[in-house]
This record gives structure tokens, C-alpha cells and sequence, in this order.
């Protein structure tokens, strides 16, 4: 199994984060999703904000999180507003 640190966007913190919520490896991750990655991370760090949400969707496609199409950003910022209600 892959290092969650060998994925793009994951640092040390955020992979020590997941680990916390159960999620310990790159192949973890892509199973999970970043939508689902992000709900464990919020229920236990509800710090998170939308640029983690968006580090763990580029970790699960391999691209740098800013480089996210503009369409796939739009979907997960409306994730992120809904769980704010």
C-alpha cells in the first residue's frame, strides 16, 4: 500500500489527519473519495475548510489542486456550503 504522503497535495500533516479518521493509505483515499475523506476529517477537525477538500480531490485525480477544473471546484464548494448548514 501507497504513503499517503506520496500523493500529490498530501503533506505529513494532512496524511497524519487522515490516518486519525481511519484513512491510512493512498489507496484508502481513492476508495474513499474526497467528498467521504472530507466528512471524517470535518466530523473530527471541523477547522477544514474548502482548500482541503479541494488538496484531497486533486490527491484522488493526481493533479495539483489548483489545477481542478473549474466545473469539479464549483461541485465540491457546494459540498462544503451545504455541510455548513
Amino acid at each position: 500500500m501507497a504513503e499517503l504522503t506520496s500523493m500529490m497535495n498530501i503533506g505529513k500533516a494532512m496524511a497524519k489527519k487522515l490516518d486519525s479518521v481511519g484513512i491510512g493509505s493512498a489507496e484508502e483515499l481513492v476508495r474513499s473519495g474526497a467528498e467521504q475523506a472530507f466528512l471524517k476529517l470535518k466530523e473530527r477537525y471541523p477547522n477544514v475548510c474548502l482548500v482541503h477538500l479541494y488538496a484531497l480531490e486533486g490527491a484522488v485525480c493526481n493533479v495539483e489542486f489548483n489545477s481542478l477544473p473549474e466545473s469539479r471546484k464549483k461541485e465540491l464548494k457546494e459540498f462544503s456550503d451545504f455541510l455548513k448548514r
